[in-house]
């Protein structure tokens, strides 16, 4: 979604909402799939949210016309050890990410504002450790650079989690199965879609997974170095039509 299908303003365009038309025409299965909250997704395409796929949370969980697929939370002695990595350190904010809830703490007015467009669903509570509910990922957000000042405190849980830098500001922890690549993976079986049947869009690395189940996997121009090297092809960026300009050369055929 953002950085790809959503341009710089959060939107998706009307373009796209006409070719969705086409696409199910065709019987092309469409799948968002995000790092965003479910409600915050739905809310983007609301006009077709009965028509698609959605995998949110980076993968944690799907669902399609209110039924659930997938399901992978995070187990919560994780949770505490993530929150433990990150104590101290001054300029994070984690968000704990429930199915339709978003928990944080309250002591940045100016996070709060931004959470909002992520996630339309939150709390803010006293104290992350001392919540018992189940968490499908922990988001950590830093306003500058979560590469240089997230990761390099939460790299060490790479081997029994799954830690991705999902975004300029955004790194992400989840269960190792947690992923778009599991969720994507799973569909895939479901549907007995194979990869030369799959179109792919990504802009960070919390698309590398995904992108490697199909042949037509496509960088967008705004993409990671990772993202670029990773995908078979580019196309232009998330404020230019990248995935409509793709699109529509496919409805050519």
């Amino acid at each position: 979604m953002d950085g790809t299908l959503l341009n710089s303003h959060h939107q998706v365009s009307n373009r796209f909402f006409e070719q969705f038309k086409e696409l199910k025409k065709r019987n092309i299965q469409f799948v968002a799939a995000s790092g965003r909250q479910y409600d915050s997704i739905v809310n983007k395409l609301f006009p077709i949210k009965d028509d698609i796929i959605v995998i949110a949370e980076n993968g944690s969980f799907a669902m399609q016309k209110g039924q659930e697929l997938l399901s992978t939370p995070l187990q919560n002695t994780a949770k505490n050890s993530i929150l433990d990595s990150i104590d101290g350190l001054t300029g994070i904010h984690p968000v704990l990410c429930s199915k339709n809830k978003a928990y944080l703490l309250g002591s940045s007015s100016e996070f709060v504002n931004k959470l909002k467009e992520y996630y339309t669903e939150f709390e803010i509570l006293d104290n992350l450790k001392a919540f018992d509910g189940e968490v499908m990922k922990i988001a950590i957000y830093h306003f500058e650079d979560s590469e240089k000042y997230i990761y390099p405190a939460v790299k060490h849980h790479e081997n029994q989690l799954k830690v991705k830098i999902s975004g300029q500001n955004w790194v992400d922890i989840s269960d190792l199965k947690a992923h778009k690549g599991y969720a994507l993976q799973k569909l895939q079986h479901q549907y007995d879609i194979g990869a030369h049947e799959t179109m792919v869009f990504g802009d960070y690395n919390n698309d590398l997974e995904m992108l490697a189940l199909a042949d037509y996997s496509f960088a967008m121009q705004n993409a990671h170095p990772n993202v670029k090297k990773a995908a078979n092809y580019s196309t232009e960026s998330n404020d230019n039509f990248g995935v409509e300009r793709i699109l529509e050369k496919l409805l050519e055929y």
